[in-house]
């Protein structure tokens, strides 16, 4: 069987909201409308606005809500370009014409932990180990320092996560952090097969809050595995490799 690819985000989020397990990890994503977006910004302050069926971060925006704040009583930024509206009414004519006829999804936004005053998210590597999934990597990716995303393609920087989590946790409640990561990336790959049968394999971006709770932010079915050989561990990467060879991605490479 070939391995599924399912690009709409929409989509895979309808399947991991039917878990119950999932819920309580799933920011609140619904389709863009104009009454979605002004109750959501009301609600939350801030969200992301995301394209359906975009990749490496491109097209995502971040739109706040600064209430009292005359001319910028919002604010929006894609890439390192950053937009001030005074009135709603302005920021939804802007945004349409920014997005054009585009789908797009509207994510209550999370304030992720900061390193360095750098935001960070964290990417989990889930594989098909024979009939079994595993979460065989966990590595952080921190933003750009004048950047929305964390994606390597718009400039982030691949990092372990022991140096991104110094002033977060460490030792013990570290470790216990991760295996609590492994676990939620195996329930949210079981999920996502009851309606893909055909996934071998997803890159789960999670967003960490400053409680320590962790929100699925995206599930990628095209996830980049070179980016763990940035890793200071030099064995995670060879077995993402390795796994991938055995349900056919790539070929094994020639010593």
């Amino acid at each position: 069987m070939a391995i599924q690819r399912v690009q709409s985000k929409w989509a895979k989020t309808k399947v991991l909201l039917q878990s119950e397990q999932l819920r309580e990890y799933m920011p609140l994503t619904k389709r863009l409308e104009p009454e979605t977006l002004r109750s959501m910004l009301d609600k939350y302050g801030m969200v992301y606005v995301k394209p359906v069926n975009g990749t490496f971060g491109h097209g995502v925006i971040r739109v706040e809500h600064h209430p009292g704040g005359g001319a910028r009583s919002y604010t929006f930024q894609e890439g390192t370009s950053l937009a001030s509206c005074g009135s709603y009414e302005e920021l939804h004519r802007r945004l349409l014409a920014k997005i054009k006829r585009r789908p797009y999804l509207v994510q209550q936004g999370i304030e992720l932990l900061r390193h360095q005053n750098r935001r960070f998210d964290i990417r989990a590597m889930v594989q098909k180990n024979g009939p079994h999934w595993e979460t065989t990597g966990l590595i952080g990716r921190l933003a750009h320092p004048k950047r929305i995303v964390t994606n390597y393609h718009s400039g982030g920087t691949p990092m372990d996560l022991s140096m991104l989590m110094i002033g977060h946790l460490q030792g013990n409640e570290l470790h216990e952090f991760e295996e609590k990561l492994r676990r939620l990336g195996v329930a949210i790959a079981n999920q996502l097969q009851t309606a893909y049968p055909g996934l071998k394999e997803i890159g789960v971006d999670i967003a960490v809050d400053t409680k320590m709770h962790p929100w699925i932010l995206e599930v990628n079915t095209l996830p980049d595995p070179f980016i763990f050989r940035k890793l200071k561990d030099k064995r995670v990467f060879p077995k993402i490799y390795r796994y991938a060879v055995a349900y056919g991605r790539f070929r094994k490479r020639s010593k």
